[in-house]
């Protein structure tokens, strides 16, 4: 499957898209204020990308005008864990984009095409989100895509760095997007 906006495709990863993930998720500045470690080398990526990445409703994030260059990665968890429980008509929204491409609005461009694609063609009825105490840039792609406050995790494990945290947990329902939908319009 392949959603696409005015500036970006969206995309199922690739083994071939492993040295493109490494050039971006190995920046500190990516991984640790999300949760997860920089990437080591294109073997990491490459196993990331068979792992975590591999997933029905995962995707690339490609910009057009860089000739369909990966640049991000975002994606809906639609099965719930003991630590994220989810209903069965719900998701939860995760992404990242690489730092050269921070402050254009790609990020929330990209979120607000899943998002739409979660309520209109899987039919959800609620999109979770989270961020991290102190990442505001996540923060403002939430706030842009109409996510409401829904509970703060005080202290929770970030397992893969060590270290517990402040997270903030969003919501955004169908409703609310179907009316921030006809206000657009």
């Amino acid at each position: 499957m392949k959603l696409e906006t005015e500036r970006l495709i969206l995309r199922h990863w690739k083994d071939s898209d492993a040295a493109a993930l490494y050039k971006y998720a190995k920046d500190k500045r990516i991984g640790p204020p999300a949760g997860w470690l920089p990437h080591t080398d294109e073997a990491y990526s490459r196993a990331i990308i068979r792992t975590v990445l591999a997933k029905d409703e995962v995707y690339a994030i490609c910009a057009k005008n860089r000739k369909g260059e990966v640049i991000g990665s975002i994606g809906l968890t639609l099965e719930g864990s003991p630590e994220r429980p989810i209903g069965p008509d719900e998701a939860e929204l995760g992404y990242w984009i690489g730092y050269p491409f921070w402050g254009r609005g790609l990020a929330t461009e990209a979120s607000m095409e899943i998002i739409r694609h979660g309520f209109e063609e899987l039919n959800l009825s609620r999109v979770f989100c989270a961020y991290f105490e102190g990442n505001e840039r996540s923060k403002k792609v939430q706030e842009k895509c109409g996510f409401k406050p829904h509970h703060v995790n005080c202290m929770t494990r970030v397992a893969m760095l060590g270290e517990l945290r402040v997270e903030y947990v969003n919501v955004l329902t169908s409703e609310q997007w179907s009316r921030k939908k006809e206000i657009k319009v």
